[in-house]
């Protein structure tokens, strides 16, 4: 089911610095141990002639390449990696890294001149790393958007007279990083005035110190990824997630407990309306700003009647999103990703597969709250039709897989249908099994009636 190499341990960098491990025509680190790295990874290693570590990776990921023991952030113990083991390309899965400025410091330093790197400078990483910053260019550029309000607590009366000026339900989102959790939809205004002022004390810590206040969009959610080397494009497939807990989009927000790609309303009419007033007056928009933007822009898009808003950027692939694009990539990724580092996007053929891929994650009980780690798993050896892309695994000192964050495991099916993807993902996800483990029952049961 995993092309690449079996490799069932982690490396420790700092055990193996006076080793070396053979170089191949590509070698890829890609930074990250979620969901979304190991289907970033898994695509890689079908690459022809790639050799893929994950820094610092799961026990999902050590079925496609090596596991690295380095931290994305620690910049100087992937600089030393990369020079020793002459990585060709760093793919950066998250976008702490990015916001942190982990392109600036690749360029900034000589001895990695020869090291391509996948995602935009620290300025561009402000599009996800700054709500206030990402709205204020979509108005210089005229990309449209919902009308907002940027509120601290210097100006907070503004802030709830713009409340009481919009109809429920109001939307609040922290200026900043905040895990996926900064983002508050509330139906009643006494509340919305009640979340604003906890949001501003720190309710989201730094990230909240400035709270953008939105109109609310009604719609449908789309997930659209650009890959941009800032003068060409391309759009990879695009996906629907499901970010509430429950069945029926009821309960709490988390990071996503599900995809499905392609989507049965982004039709060539709709996706060319997202082209021209959308992924163009953007692009125009970094060059104008003198941004050097080569890497993924995640486009998260309302469908208001046949036309599309942003609701927001992001500068990395989305998750899980992630697990169920990269399965309808067809081609050589590696050869893609190198072309878009070396401003040659329009020489690399790129296709994508007309099957259907359903994307469940199963979860940590108590999840998005607290949860408990370190439950084995088992069934995953039982597994067929699918692919598995762990979340939040690793594993123990017995070598069994366990629990290791609050979204565990992604399960990927293709067919000619919503339906038929569905139905084979959730066969076969009843395979799967840790103590608290569950899921949502529904994905993709929306965008059925569409097609």
């Amino acid at each position: 089911m995993y092309p690449g190499e079996v490799q069932k341990e982690t490396l420790d960098w700092k055990a193996v610095q006076g080793q070396h491990i053979t170089a191949v025509r590509k070698n890829i680190l890609v930074l990250g141990s979620g969901g979304r790295e190991h289907a970033l990874a898994w695509k890689l290693a079908q690459s022809e002639g790639a050799h893929v570590f994950i820094a610092p990776g799961n026990a999902g990921t050590a079925e496609v390449g090596v596991n690295v023991n380095i931290k994305p952030s620690d910049f100087k113990a992937i600089k030393d990696f990369c020079l020793k083991q002459e990585i060709n390309l760093v793919v950066v899965g998250p976008e702490q890294p990015l916001v942190d400025g982990i392109v600036d410091f690749f360029k900034g330093d000589a001895e990695l001149k020869g090291v391509k790197i996948i995602g935009p400078d620290k300025q561009g990483a402000q599009l996800e790393g700054s709500k206030a910053y990402a709205k204020d260019f979509m108005e210089k550029y005229g990309v449209p958007t919902a009308k907002c309000f940027k509120v601290n607590k210097d100006n907070l009366d503004e802030g709830y007279k713009f409340l009481e000026s919009v109809e429920a339900p109001y939307v609040l989102k922290a200026d900043g990083l905040a895990a996926g959790k900064g983002v508050l939809i509330i139906n009643d205004l006494k509340e919305a005035k009640d979340e604003l002022c906890q949001m501003l004390d720190g309710k989201f810590g730094a990230a909240s110190a400035t709270v953008v206040i939105e109109e609310f969009l009604k719609g449908i959610e789309v997930s659209v990824f650009v890959l941009t080397d800032g003068e060409h494009y391309v759009l990879l497939p695009e996906a629907k997630d499901y970010k509430r807990i429950g069945d029926g989009d009821q309960g709490l927000n988390t990071g996503g407990m599900g995809a499905v790609s392609p989507v049965p309303f982004c039709t060539p009419e709709f996706l060319n309306r997202v082209e021209e007033r959308i992924v163009v007056p953007t692009l125009n928009g970094l060059k104008a700003e003198g941004i050097d933007y080569k890497g993924f822009i995640f486009l998260g898009l309302m469908n208001n009647g046949g036309n599309p808003y942003v609701i927001e950027y992001n500068v990395r692939m989305g998750d899980p999103e992630t697990e169920a694009v990269m399965t309808r990539i067809e081609g050589d990724l590696a050869d893609l990703l190198m072309a878009c580092a070396d401003g040659r996007l329009d020489e690399v053929h790129y296709a994508k597969s007309e099957k259907t891929a359903v994307t469940v994650m199963m979860v940590s009980g108590g999840y998005p709250e607290a949860y408990k780690k370190g439950m084995i798993m088992s069934g995953l050896d039982n597994l067929k039709d699918v692919v598995a892309f762990h979340a939040g695994t690793a594993f123990d000192d017995d070598k069994h897989i366990v629990t290791a964050g609050g979204r565990v495991i992604a399960v990927t099916a293709h067919g000619d249908s919503i339906e038929e993807a569905r139905d084979i993902a959730y066969r076969e996800m009843e395979k799967i099994h840790f103590e608290g483990g569950n899921y949502r029952h529904d994905i993709g049961l929306d965008l059925m009636r569409m097609q």
